[in-house]
């Protein structure tokens, strides 16, 4: 394949990766965003592996279809539930990616040096080491410096991204926690990487990027840490922005258009997403991005009252009685797959010619849009899913509020405990209904460990049981 037709193939896939981003703004549009994205990405595979100065075809066929084989696999295995913690699996790999390619662009930059200072000829040298060969001296500093910024980020996101990981699957405690200095050693950590950059940037050998990439490694591990999981939603959508730099620095090292495009597009996608998320949650995007958010401040506030149960026949009752009802679906509807008995019960009722809608946290679940997949999943019609801003409003005119396995999404300790993790925190604010009923497993506290005075107040009912037995019992009993 020639130049000609691999610029083509490049602009053609940037364009699909850009309609592919637009599409996915709304349910309706996501599924063909979806497949403009694999189309785009087919393509710009085929004409990367095919391009010129391409070789070790055997190789690469067989990789491709090794990794093709493994993303399948793991595809088909993953529930739903476990979509959060893939995401932060995947964003892993393209950090520990970025990080071989410098090493490795830096381990050709000194071979290319060494066969020039000895006087050796170029003309059998090839792609990536023939471009190091034609470059000036100020092109390869430009060089240096894309190698230092793609390590640096990929360091970072790599090591962020498997603590988030682990939060999200439940191997690594969601607490946040720091080792004695805190942000000091976040600082500390950045200053060396500064130094050992300025060696490097000096003449100084790959030892300096060794050791680099070592302290990126510890300021990635540190960051994630140190944020509790009431905020690892934006940890996710931050990660994936990092990911998407990191693609972006070694773009321009490797001098491959489409990785810069593509690299620009999730990281800018992804910085945007945080900073929507930080506000939603009312949180400093640059403060979230330093870590160490999600710990409490002082003592909670003590929480009176007790938790009361409520049958599904009472449920029903009430049901049967109201004429608005809004449900809050959070990530133990996900967790039951409860969302196809969810959909059910909503048809009846509307069928009864009762209004349902759906109000939708923007951190609910454990990844940005988590609850819209699951309810367009399940069929439910698009128009009654409302994000929290159209709908928080209706709360103190609806009769019925089912909450479904959400937790810190409907804490009223958001607005009336300072001291809680999630103070200032926007929330559903689901009390001001006429009757709240919670479906839950049982009494535990949320993800982020926080306990909910919602669940004590007296026009809450606790609905304990799995979400789906639950919601399920309540459909030979809609009259």
């Amino acid at each position: 394949m020639n130049e000609g037709l691999v610029t083509a193939a490049y602009i053609s896939a940037s364009i699909l990766f850009i309609l592919s981003l637009g599409g996915l703004k709304g349910q309706e549009s996501a599924k063909r965003a979806i497949w403009y994205g694999i189309v785009g990405m087919a393509l710009a595979m085929a004409a990367t592996i095919f391009g010129p100065g391409i070789g070790n075809y055997a190789i690469l066929v067989v990789m491709v279809a090794i990794g093709g084989a493994i993303g399948y696999v793991v595809a088909k295995r993953v529930e739903m539930t476990e979509m959060p913690q893939l995401v932060a699996a995947l964003h892993s790999f393209v950090g520990l990616a970025a990080v071989f390619i410098g090493l490795n662009a830096q381990m050709e930059l000194a071979a290319v040096q060494a066969l020039l200072a000895e006087g050796g000829s170029t003309d059998t040298l090839s792609g990536f080491s023939k471009k190091l060969a034609e470059k000036t001296s100020v092109e390869i500093s430009i060089l240096k410096v894309e190698v230092l910024l793609g390590i640096f980020i990929g360091a970072v996101t790599f090591t962020g991204s498997v603590i988030a990981y682990g939060k999200l699957a439940g191997k690594v405690d969601g607490a946040a926690k720091k080792l004695p200095g805190g942000h000091l050693l976040n600082a500390g950590a950045a200053a060396l990487s500064l130094l050992f950059a300025a060696m490097y940037l000096g003449g100084a050998g790959i030892w300096t990027l060794v050791l680099l990439t070592l302290l990126a490694f510890f300021i990635g591990y540190h960051l994630i840490m140190g944020i509790g999981g009431a905020d690892m939603p934006v940890v996710v959508s931050m990660l994936n922005s990092y990911s998407g730099w990191a693609a972006a620095a070694i773009g321009f090292s490797l001098g491959n258009d489409l990785l810069i495009v593509v690299g620009a597009l999730v990281g800018s996608s992804g910085a945007i997403l945080s900073y929507i998320m930080c506000k939603a949650m009312n949180r400093q995007f640059v403060s979230v991005i330093l870590g160490g958010f999600g710990g409490a401040s002082g003592p909670a506030a003590e929480i009176e009252g007790e938790q009361i149960a409520i049958d599904a026949d009472g449920v029903a009752n009430a049901l049967n009685e109201a004429d608005s009802v809004i449900i809050v679906p959070g990530y133990g509807m996900a967790v039951a797959q409860a969302q196809g008995a969810v959909s059910e019960l909503t048809s009846k009722l509307r069928a009864k010619g009762k209004s349902v809608r759906f109000a939708i946290h923007p951190v609910a679940g454990r990844l940005p849009g988590h609850m819209n997949v699951l309810l367009a999943e399940a069929k439910v019609p698009y128009d009654i899913v409302l994000e929290m801003e159209e709908i928080n409003d209706d709360f103190p005119d609806t009769d019925v509020v089912i909450v479904i396995g959400s937790n810190d999404i409907v804490n009223p300790a958001a607005q009336d405990d300072p001291n809680s993790p999630i103070a200032g925190m926007p929330v559903l604010e689901v009390w001001k209904a006429k009757q709240v009923f919670v479906s839950k497993r049982g009494q535990g506290t949320g993800y982020s460990g926080i306990e909910n005075p919602l669940f004590y107040k007296e026009n809450t009912r606790m609905f304990y049981g799995d979400a789906k037995a639950s919601v399920s019992s309540l459909l030979g009993k809609i009259e």
